[in-house]
Parts: structure tokens; sequence; C-alpha cells
């Protein structure tokens, strides 16, 4: 992958975004509790999984070629979490030039298969404990939505 990306929260020198481009995370949760997490190679910061929507494609299998595309783990959608379209959140991509206001759908999701791995866009990827994966190294924005996630009562976040 060529080129960083700059994450920008309530940030008033942040470029002014272009786009708004669909995204999708998925929360994926195993049978111990753990949180799915990869260590971005475009940032360096933890996040979970996710990335566009491609044409002809639902948000929900989005969410789940993008896990398994990033992590090698297949997963199962259960649940919205909750849709993230800050303009406070504006992301800034060096390889192109091209500047997006956020629009993230998070979606909760459980393992059904596949082998922890690395890609082209994760440098690591690990099962982290709920209790502690918030003191790892992330952006603004990816903290909030985890935030959200692990205090989540089942009422979607809308924004």
């Amino acid at each position: 992958m060529t080129g960083r990306r700059i994450d920008y929260f309530d940030d008033p020198d942040a470029p002014r975004p272009t786009r708004i481009v669909p995204g999708v995370a998925v929360a994926v949760v195993n049978e111990a509790g753990q949180l799915l997490m990869i260590r971005r190679t475009d940032n360096d910061q933890w996040s979970i999984p996710g990335g566009k929507q491609e044409v002809g494609e639902t948000p929900i299998e989005a969410g789940r070629r993008e896990v398994r595309e990033e992590t090698g783990i297949l997963c199962e959608v259960t649940g919205l979490v909750g849709i993230f379209s800050s303009p406070r959140n504006v992301i800034e991509y060096t390889s192109n030039g091209e500047v997006r206001q956020e629009f993230s759908i998070l979606f909760a999701g459980r393992p059904v298969g596949g082998e922890i791995a690395t890609s082209s866009e994760s440098q690591e990827v690990e099962w982290c404990d709920r209790n502690s994966v918030l003191k790892l190294s992330m952006t603004p924005a990816q903290r909030r939505r985890i935030r959200y996630f692990l205090e989540f009562t089942g009422e979607p976040y809308l924004e």
C-alpha cells in the first residue's frame, strides 16, 4: 500500500472533504468475549476491520468481505451498532489527495471460520480483551466507535 491515511477529528486545520464514501466495519467478538482488531498499514493505528463498500454489494456483504480480507476470519453479521457520519471526522489519503467525510456503518458480528492472517492493509491482527482494547493506539473516531460498541445497549448510534 502506498500513501498514508491521515484522520482528523474536531481539527480546525483539517482539509475540506470533497467526498463521502460508504464504509463498513464489523466488531467481531469471539466466544471468549474478545474483539477482533487490526493494526492498519496506512496509519499504524489499531482499528476494527472495515473499509469501503464496493458497487454491487450490500453493506453486510462489504463488512464480511473486509473482515475476511484484512484478518483471514470469516464472520457472520449479527446486528447494527450504528451509523457514524460526522463532518467533524475527515480522512485524507495522501496517495491520491482524496479527502472524505466519515461515513461508516458499524455492525456487530461473530466468527464462523477462518484463521488469523495479516494482509496488505493489516500489519497485525489480534483478538483483544474488551477491558484493555481502548488502551491501544487508535484514532479518536475509532476510539469513539469502539467505546460505543463496548457500551452498546441495543439502541443503534445514529449520526
